[in-house]
């Protein structure tokens, strides 16, 4: 039976999409007797059989030599396409981490929307969004990979444009996805190049290719960062970061699954092409660099918002930057155990933050206030979600942390970058959490409700999930044994956490929007918050040189091609017209014209050899 399970792994997504599949008679409105929660009901318990099927086969495989399946697909011919899954604890472990926030978030959704009337098509997509990461981290071969990053491409952009009557919704939708093409158009680069050096597109063959070849420095630049591409606008890494803030105009439930789960596909992605990506030493700098630019630049940038959702969302996109240093140095160990810390922490953040937005219907740090008093259990999960969040002691982040420092001790840039993010992420939720939970009651707060007892649920469990993650890590055998523990490295983590927590929280805040008299610190605000002009930047280049050439293609469409396309027809109209005139219906006339015609052409044709005397 446990055999049966391992080979039908592939069902766990397939569960999730005819889930999907099974709701489009509420999403489009054929059933509207029995309204939109059966639809709801449909994809929870599709979750939920998911999550005990993935359960029983990580049982079986936990601490054992990985699965692998091969699922046929195509046979034409001689063209044989197979889709190869591997069955492991690493991949089966990260479904249950997506399947059991996709769970809580499902009924942290039903309280959220509890009024919205398209609630049915909101689980669709969540289904849909669900099937595609569950996928992506069960495949083992490139193509099926790239496949899958598509459809998770498709499910962000009808999940941020779930209200699409809104325009800035509408916009948001349209930049992240047009941001994500970039990075995905260049990783299919990186993909038909490797289907022709490689012959194959399995994980496997392309490790034993990329330990036996020798390219030229120029092709494997080119390739290693053609498929690093991909992950960095998945990840929202510099420079391709601008659409996760701009996605959190979409619905908070999805926000929890974007910030937590998306950025962990995306990363888990860069890991699995991490032995083909660092074979060029330029593609190892590369991501150092764009992991040590996006972890800082990140953390400052959030501590300068005064959206909360885009506060966490630019949090997320620096912890994020930490495992492109740690795939860039090798150290994937590191990297897996931040995505699967960091995830947890931050679904709880989002969590409470979708509860404040909902009782006081503002995303606004400045009319927020005082609601410390009046939602005790959001106040709960967003400090154990903080806490959780950061390198602090012993929550799961801090000895993420601490693994990533004891094995970068011998590069002091690199541990600076990493101590230095986790004190300004501490300075940024604790500005946060004072801004929204501490001081006066502000207008929009003065009634703010408890969330329902359908948020609270999902927050209450998922703040247990954090507080005794430390203990599920050590049954994993993830966390050190008491010899094995950087003393260093937990002293360092721990007194930079303190000085972020304490600038945090002496720092003086107001909640009105003030900028400072003096320029060099106005520029510095204005620099910060509008996150270095990167958008500014992006619309004198890129999106100049696109429009000037898209102007030019225009105009040479339309007047030289359209016109000498028109010049033709006009002349052939004008010759038509003219010839009809010649038509008379008389055989006499056409062989007179025949044989003058034959007569001239011979004329001119013995002329032209010269046989005339004149």
């Amino acid at each position: 039976m446990n055999q049966f399970l391992i080979e039908t792994s592939w069902l766990i997504p397939c569960i999730s999409l005819l889930a999907a599949l099974a709701t489009l008679p509420w999403s489009v409105g054929w059933i509207k007797n029995t309204g939109s929660r059966p639809a709801a009901y449909l994809v929870m318990l599709a979750t939920i059989g998911s999550l005990i099927h993935s359960g029983v086969i990580f049982a079986q495989v936990w601490d054992k030599v990985p699965y692998d399946v091969f699922v046929p697909w195509l046979r034409v011919a001689n063209l044989e396409l197979t889709f190869a899954l591997e069955i492991s604890g690493v991949t089966i472990g990260a479904i249950m981490m997506v399947l059991g926030l996709g769970l809580l978030s499902q009924f942290y959704a039903l309280g959220y929307l509890e009024k919205e009337w398209s609630i049915a098509r909101f689980f669709s997509l969540l289904a849909f969004f669900q099937a595609a990461i569950a996928g992506l981290f069960l495949s083992n071969s490139f193509f099926l990979t790239y496949m899958v990053l598509e459809c998770l491409t498709l499910s962000t952009y009808l999940i941020v444009g779930f209200w699409y009557a809104q325009p800035l919704v509408v916009t948001a939708a349209r930049d992240a996805f047009l941001t994500k093409r970039v990075g995905d158009v260049l990783m299919l680069m990186g993909l038909v190049a490797l289907a022709t050096m490689v012959g194959s597109l399995n994980y496997e063959d392309m490790y034993r290719w990329s330990a036996i070849t020798d390219l030229a420095p120029l092709p494997n630049a080119l390739l290693g960062l053609a498929l690093i591409a991909g992950p960095i606008g998945k990840c929202a890494q510099f420079p391709l970061h601008l659409w996760l803030d701009e996605a959190m105009e979409g619905p908070s439930p999805a926000s929890i699954l974007r910030n937590s789960v998306v950025v962990s596909a995306g990363a888990f992605v860069l890991i699995k092409l991490q032995p083909i990506a660092v074979m060029s030493p330029v593609t190892q700098d590369v991501l150092l660099g764009v992991g040590a630019m996006t972890a800082i630049g990140a953390s400052l940038v959030s501590i300068a918002q005064i959206d909360i959702k885009r506060a966490l969302s630019h949090s997320t996109s620096a912890m994020v930057g930490l495992v492109f240093i740690a795939v860039g140095m090798q150290w994937t160990d590191f990297a897996l155990m931040l995505l699967l810390a960091h995830a947890v922490a931050k679904a709880l953040l989002f969590m409470s933050c979708g509860g404040i937005v909902l009782a006081t219907s503002t995303q606004d740090l400045t009319e927020l206030g005082g609601l410390g008093r009046r939602m005790p259990a959001t106040t709960t999960s967003f400090i154990v979600g903080a806490m959780g969040g950061l390198g602090l002691l012993p929550f799961g982040v801090f000895w993420a942390l601490h693994r990533g420092l004891n094995s970068l001790m011998e590069h002091p840039l690199l541990v600076a970058v990493i101590l230095l993010t986790n004190c300004l992420n501490g300075i940024s939720l604790v500005r946060v959490y004072r801004l929204v939970f501490i001081g006066d009651v502000q207008p929009k707060t003065r009634r703010a409700p408890e969330v329902p007892w359908g948020m609270a649920f999902p927050m209450v469990a998922l703040s247990i999930v954090t507080l005794l993650f430390p203990l599920v890590l050590e049954r994993l055998e993830l966390l050190p044994k008491l010899s094995q523990v950087n003393w260093l490295a937990v002293g360092l983590l721990i007194v930079s956490g303190v000085i972020g927590v304490a600038i945090g929280a002496l720092m003086p805040l107001q909640h009105a929007k003030a900028r400072p008299l003096q320029p060099v610190q106005r520029f510095l605000q204005d620099l910060v918050s509008y996150d270095f002009y990167i958008d500014r930047l992006y619309g004198f280049t890129v999106v100049l040189a696109v429009g000037t050439l898209s102007r030019f293609v225009y105009w040479f469409d339309r007047y030289v091609v359209d016109g000498f396309i028109n010049l033709v027809g006009f002349a052939s109209i004008l010759s038509g017209e003219g010839l009809k005139y010649s038509v008379s219906g008389r055989s006499q006339g056409y062989m007179l014209t025949i044989l003058l015609g034959v007569g001239l052409i011979g004329l001119y044709l013995t002329w032209s050899k010269g046989h005339l005397p004149f």
